[in-house]
C-alpha cells in the first residue's frame, strides 16, 4: 500500500513537473522580440513597444498556471480524469498564446492610437471577427477544462472540508467564465462587427465582477454553515 501511494504520488509531481514546464514555454512563444535579439536601435524599440501586450499577455497565462498550482494544493490524487484535463490544458494553452498574443499587440496598437507596434496585424473587420472567435474558443475550451479539473478534485477522497468548498467554488467560477468566452464568440460571430468592433473583447470585463459575486455569495454560505454548527 505504501509503495502504491509512493508511486501515485511520483506520479502526480511528474505531471505536475510537466505542466509547469509546458507553461513556461508558452510563455517563452511570448518573447517580445519574435525570438530574435534586436540588430538595431529600431529593432529595440519596437521590442520594447510590445511590452504592454506581452505583460497583459504573461499575467493571463501565470492566471492559468496558478489555477493549475492551486488544484495541486487541493489534492495530490491524479485519477484519469485529472490527467486528462491537465493535459487538455497543456495542449489548448500551445495553441491559445498565439491568438492571445495577437489579440494583445492589436489592442494595445489600437488603444495607444497606432503608436505602439500591431500595425498590419487585424487588416480588416473580418480579420478581427475571425480573431475574437478563435480566440474565444481557446479562452472558453481552457476554461471548461479548469472546470472539469477542480470538478475532479471533488471527487479525490484525500480533499479536506475547507479543500471541497474552494473546488466547489471553482468549479462554479470557471464554468461562468466558459459562458462569457461563449457570449464573446456569438457577439463576434451574429452582431454586425463594424457596428461593434469593441463589444466581443469588452464581454470579457464581465469576469471579475461575475467572480465576485460567486465568491461574496460563497462567503455568505460557508458564515451560515459555521454559525449553524456553533448554534
Amino acid at each position: 500500500m505504501i509503495g502504491t501511494e509512493k508511486t501515485e504520488a511520483e506520479a502526480a509531481k511528474r505531471l505536475d513537473a510537466f505542466v509547469d514546464a509546458a507553461f513556461a514555454f508558452a510563455l517563452t512563444l511570448l518573447i517580445i522580440t519574435g525570438g530574435l535579439p534586436p540588430a538595431s536601435m529600431a529593432d529595440l524599440a519596437t521590442a520594447l513597444g510590445r511590452i504592454p501586450a506581452f505583460a497583459a499577455s504573461f499575467a493571463l497565462i501565470v492566471l492559468f498556471w496558478m489555477q493549475h498550482r492551486a488544484f495541486g494544493r487541493i489534492t495530490a490524487q491524479r485519477d484519469g480524469w485529472a490527467t486528462g484535463f491537465s493535459l487538455g490544458i497543456v495542449f489548448v494553452m500551445l495553441i491559445y498564446v498565439f491568438p492571445l498574443r495577437l489579440l494583445a499587440e492589436g489592442t494595445f496598437h489600437f488603444v495607444f492610437g497606432q503608436r505602439l507596434p500591431g500595425r498590419g496585424l487585424i487588416t480588416s473587420f473580418a480579420d478581427l471577427r475571425t480573431l475574437y472567435v478563435v480566440y474565444g474558443l481557446g479562452f472558453g475550451l481552457l476554461a471548461g477544462l479548469f472546470a472539469g479539473l477542480f470538478a475532479a478534485a471533488l471527487r479525490a477522497p484525500d480533499v479536506t472540508d475547507a479543500g471541497r468548498i474552494e473546488a466547489g467554488l471553482t468549479v462554479r467560477i470557471w464554468a461562468v467564465i466558459a459562458i462569457i468566452g461563449l457570449l464573446s464568440i456569438l457577439a463576434a460571430a451574429f452582431v454586425p462587427i463594424k457596428l461593434a468592433p469593441w463589444l466581443p473583447g469588452s464581454i470579457y470585463g464581465v469576469i471579475p465582477l461575475a467572480v465576485w459575486l460567486l465568491a461574496s455569495r460563497q462567503s455568505k454560505t460557508v458564515a451560515k454553515v459555521q454559525a449553524g454548527a456553533e448554534a
